[in-house]
């Protein structure tokens, strides 16, 4: 059986080195480009000391703030004892449902009667189908390996046709507790990944500079043909394999647990989910539920892009304890009650139509708040309309607020190029303050603006780079909870999305699901946004 694992900080000299040259490694890193958790980052601008764009200090009306997070590069989280197991009381017992963070979890502890978990084969042909790791990885991977042999941390493989969701809020919400996570591309020779609706992601190393590598968890997004693009992988699954035999966490979302975890016999005699369709496709070994996210032992499954968020959470949990999970929840803005509804308050309403596919412009730049982009672009090619992402910076390729690597499809001297129906803003204190000090995006929403066309921004944006510029005179709008005070008219605040005749906006992270699909239900109708939802198992 496996427990939550409590904190453990190091107390022997050769924990205290292990602790130095972590750090030293983690320097390197840093300068060297490789991307880093949020954790490393907390002396680099204030919104690291939340979990969310704003400052530490989040809106009463959302709950008190979550502890500071200035702690050192070495978080004490990771120092974390195999042997620790707090299902000893028998708390526990059984299978049963537990609320947390606003999401429902299903646990089930298994016996010791439980059969084991099939281990990787010792003979190293077995990995021939996959190409070898390169005797010399380029630097960056070196030392990525180098940290993670000394600080376990998180693998997420991405694939072409990865579902980018749930990609993105996994690594955003696990590097937000203060989790090294390792993005690894299963691609051969390619560390930038062409996800599903177009989203292009750049990976911070290819999983055969990993193969060595040992993970507290690993974790597959769903997604088709992604999840099967991880399944032929055999060198991926000689990891997990190794990885689950080990006892340690395994997770996965979506079609992957029926795809990937499935197919390698990591889930007989277990209770997992997965995506709806996909549900027929379990072994007949497996117990399936239809649970949002369930836990049995050391494997954590779910359904799909709509439970991604709760599921990264429960994920925070089982590494980091519940009070590090309410930590990272709770400045994200999530749900109260998932599986619900979604709504908007409408004041002002005009009509939206602007023709059967809408031209919508995206920009993101290095501090832009990956989960929100991601999903305000994946969810609206979802409903068909045509979106450019644009990057502001002097390459396509930008880093957002948690290191994850985003590639937009143009530069912003391009995308001025043609006119739009729609320019939504995403988040993030670094992306934000990029918006507002760009004459030419600004000039663009202005003008927008005028002709009474359509513009929309969510967490930091609205109080960052609307406000300034007077893109928010005689509206009524919402933004991140820490930022409520930067906004003239704060009368609508508390309501999670907010329309105004044309303008769009929302609170942060956890509200950018419910944005997107009321920009849906503004463009295409309320049927359109339903059935969006109920296919990401939104509700």
């Amino acid at each position: 059986m496996r427990g939550l694992r409590s904190f453990r900080g190091p107390s022997s000299p050769r924990a205290l080195a292990r602790v130095w040259w972590s750090s030293f490694l983690y320097a390197l890193l840093f300068f060297s480009g490789v991307p880093t958790d949020s954790s490393a980052a907390t002396a680099r601008g204030w919104e690291e000391n939340s979990n969310g764009p704003g400052p530490s200090s989040i809106s009463s009306h959302e709950g008190p703030p979550g502890p500071a997070r200035a702690h050192s590069s070495i978080n004490e989280s990771r120092f974390l004892r195999d042997d620790d197991d707090n299902c000893g009381s028998g708390s526990w017992g059984g299978s049963r449902s537990a609320e947390k963070n606003g999401h429902a979890a299903t646990r089930c502890l298994h016996s010791s009667s439980s059969p084991p978990l099939p281990l990787p084969s010792q003979n190293p042909t077995s990995l021939s189908s996959s190409p070898p790791p390169p005797p010399n990885p380029n630097p960056r991977a070196r030392l990525l390996l180098l940290l993670l042999r000394l600080r376990h941390g998180v693998l997420v493989p991405i694939a072409s046709g990865t579902e980018p969701m749930e990609a993105v809020i996994t690594v955003d919400v696990l590097r937000r507790a203060g989790a090294d996570v390792a993005v690894a591309s299963v691609d051969p020779g390619s560390a930038q990944v062409g996800g599903a609706w177009g989203v292009k992601l750049a990976a911070d190393a290819l999983l055969a500079d990993l193969a060595d590598a040992e993970f507290d968890l690993i974790s597959l997004p769903g997604g088709m043909p992604g999840s099967s693009n991880l399944r032929d992988c055999k060198l991926l699954e000689n990891m997990v394999k190794r990885h689950a035999g080990k006892g340690k966490l395994y997770a996965a979302i979506c079609a992957a647990p029926a795809v990937a975890l499935g197919s390698w016999g990591l889930l007989n005699g277990l209770k997992a989910t997965c995506y709806p369709s996909f549900m027929d496709k379990l072994p007949s070994e497996v117990n399936a539920v239809e649970s949002r996210v369930q836990i049995d032992g050391n494997c954590v499954t779910s359904r799909g892009p709509g439970t991604a968020m709760e599921y990264s959470v429960v994920l925070v949990e089982q590494l980091y304890g519940k009070e590090k999970a309410d930590e990272v929840a709770g400045p994200m803005v999530m749900r109260p009650h998932h599986g619900v509804e979604f709504s908007m308050k409408e004041l002002n309403s005009t009509s939206w139509n602007v023709g059967e596919t809408p031209q919508i412009l995206v920009p993101i730049a290095n501090g832009t708040e990956e989960m929100e982009a991601t999903m305000i672009i994946d969810i609206l090619r979802r409903a068909k309309a045509n979106v450019v992402v644009a990057s502001l910076e002097e390459t396509l390729e930008i880093v957002a607020s948690r290191k994850v690597k985003m590639v937009a499809d143009v530069l912003l001297d391009d995308a001025l190029k043609q006119q739009y129906d729609l320019i939504l803003l995403p988040g993030g204190l670094g992306g934000a303050q990029a918006y507002a000090k760009s004459d030419k995006l600004i000039g663009l929403i202005k003008k927008q603006a005028e002709a009474n066309k359509l513009y929309g921004a969510i967490c930091a944006s609205p109080a960052i780079a609307l406000e300034p510029h007077g893109l928010l005179k005689g509206k009524k709008a919402t933004s991140f909870p820490g930022m409520w005070n930067k906004l003239s008219d704060q009368s609508e605040c508390k309501n999670r999305v907010v329309v105004d005749g044309n303008l769009i906006t929302s609170q942060g992270p956890g509200t950018s699901m419910e944005f997107s699909l009321a920009i849906v239900e503004k463009l295409f109708g309320r049927d359109r946004a339903v059935e969006l939802a109920k296919t990401m198992v939104v509700m």
